[in-house]
């Protein structure tokens, strides 16, 4: 090291810190369906078939799956950890297709599918922002 050169402190750049941030909100908006797909299973949900006993076949394999993952894709989201936006992926797919591709069965919510694929527009560009900051700063 040469004396005249300081030391270095590392600190997150605002996309970093912005991106945190993104993360944490996803992981809110996870746990919220989470929880609301738990109140379909268990019945507190007052609606025709909401109840996992009266569900077709079809909502409740989607529904008790998606149950389980979205939480889980909260938690993995709220640490920032690399398997949380994984596990979105899964959630946010699942519901694209049974909201977009099969909206017959289980009715056309387009509001989720575009929250689902803005989610994913904006991880992606957090993510190329975060990587060309650290290309940039290499040089």
């Amino acid at each position: 090291m040469i004396p005249d050169d300081k030391p270095r402190i590392l600190r997150p750049t605002a996309a970093e810190t912005a991106f945190a941030w993104f993360l944490r909100v996803v992981a809110a908006y996870c746990l919220m369906f989470g929880i609301l797909y738990w109140v379909r299973l268990i019945g507190l949900y007052e609606g025709p078939l909401w109840r996992f006993d009266l569900m077709p076949v079809h909502w409740q394999v989607a529904a008790t799956s998606l149950a389980v993952l979205f939480p889980f894709a909260a938690m993995g989201l709220w640490m920032m950890v690399s398997w949380g936006p994984v596990i979105w992926f899964v959630c946010a797919v699942t519901e694209i297709v049974m909201y977009g591709f099969y909206s017959e069965l289980f009715g056309g919510r387009y509001l989720i599918v575009v929250a689902h694929l803005l989610i994913a527009s904006l991880y992606i560009g957090f993510r190329v922002s975060i990587h060309l900051q650290g290309r940039g700063a290499g040089s």
